[in-house]
């Protein structure tokens, strides 16, 4: 399987725990000049930015290691373009979350990591 195939499978399972525990989708895979933003989420009034991350081999750390803070920046900043061009939305409470998967296929094992980082 492709790497492409394999994380939109990751994405997808990632959606589907989310909206089992009561979260709304807002937008997925929200691209911007500045990052991308696997999944938007709404937990009531409260707007979840979304990472998902797979790692297969723990060599270089697990999954939720490889969100950087440099990567943390890049994600803040793309979720900062997402409110000022969704201004109905700057409202809200914003978290940032982390959903990990170490492991590979099926086998691999979901971690969520709620407000994983903060501004």
């Amino acid at each position: 399987m492709d790497r492409k195939k394999i994380g939109t499978d990751a994405e997808q399972r990632a959606l589907t725990h989310l909206k089992a525990q009561g979260l709304r989708l807002v937008t997925q895979n929200y691209h911007c000049r500045f990052g991308e933003i696997d999944l938007i989420m709404q937990e009531q009034q409260t707007l979840v930015f979304v990472e998902v991350r797979l790692r297969h081999n723990p060599h270089f750390g697990s999954a939720a290691d490889s969100v950087t803070p440099t990567k943390q920046r890049k994600i803040i900043i793309t979720a900062e373009h997402f409110l000022n061009t969704h201004p109905r939305l700057q409202l809200h409470t914003c978290r940032f979350d982390v959903i990990a998967f170490d492991g590979t296929g099926a086998l691999s094992s979901l971690l969520w990591y709620k407000d994983a980082f903060r501004v």
